[in-house]
């Protein structure tokens, strides 16, 4: 019995020091870019280097894992949202969750765009996960009548990264305020959009 719950507790202690690694590296990340020292990463994350090389051997390994997780973070709060709001509220709360999630990007964002055929999948598993987690809060919106017709979540999510790309002088709180303008246009003649 001791021999099956030892690696147990391994695999939790592992999983504790993953998730604390990435949450560390998105920080990190978000202030210093991603060539920031390991050691600046492990000793936020309360491991040793060796443990965060361990996990990913790689920067881009570390950088792809961060991506992903934030994706997923963003389009995994969709349900959430939508069973506690009325459908636009559900979809403005996620619009301002996903800016949220641009704005960690903004540390990732030379890496991304560098070339690096590590990365070359990234932009396909974005759109996988957070155009139809868009598309069902659009759809739900609609037809509440609560924004207008018409909008494609690829649309939007472009368009709100677009109003998140840095500004000299401006910080996230810029592109918070750009994107509740852009919800505030969505709202705009929805009645008359509804469709049906």
């Amino acid at each position: 019995m001791t021999e099956n719950t030892a690696p147990r507790r391994l695999r939790a202690d592992a999983r504790r020091n993953v998730d604390a690694l990435l949450e560390a590296a998105k920080a990190v990340f978000g202030t210093s870019g991603v060539d920031a020292p390991a050691k600046e990463i492990s000793d936020l994350a309360g491991v040793g280097v060796g443990t965060l090389y361990r996990h990913f051997p790689q920067r881009s390994d570390l950088v792809k894992a961060v991506f992903q997780r934030e994706v997923d973070a963003c389009a995994d709060a969709a349900p959430a949202l939508a069973a506690a709001y009325e459908p636009g509220e559900a979809l403005a709360r996620w619009l301002h969750r996903y800016t949220e999630f641009l704005a960690t990007k903004r540390g990732l964002a030379t890496a991304l765009h560098s070339g690096d055929p590590a990365f070359d999948a990234l932009p396909g598993y974005f759109m996988r996960r957070l155009a139809p987690t868009l598309g069902s809060l659009l759809e739900a919106a609609t037809a509440g009548g609560e924004i207008r017709a018409g909008i494609s979540p690829e649309d939007l999510l472009y368009a709100v990264a677009n109003l998140c790309l840095p500004v000299t002088d401006e910080g996230v709180a810029y592109s918070r305020r750009m994107v509740a303008l852009l919800i505030d246009g969505l709202r705009y003649g929805a009645e008359t959009s509804r469709p049906g």
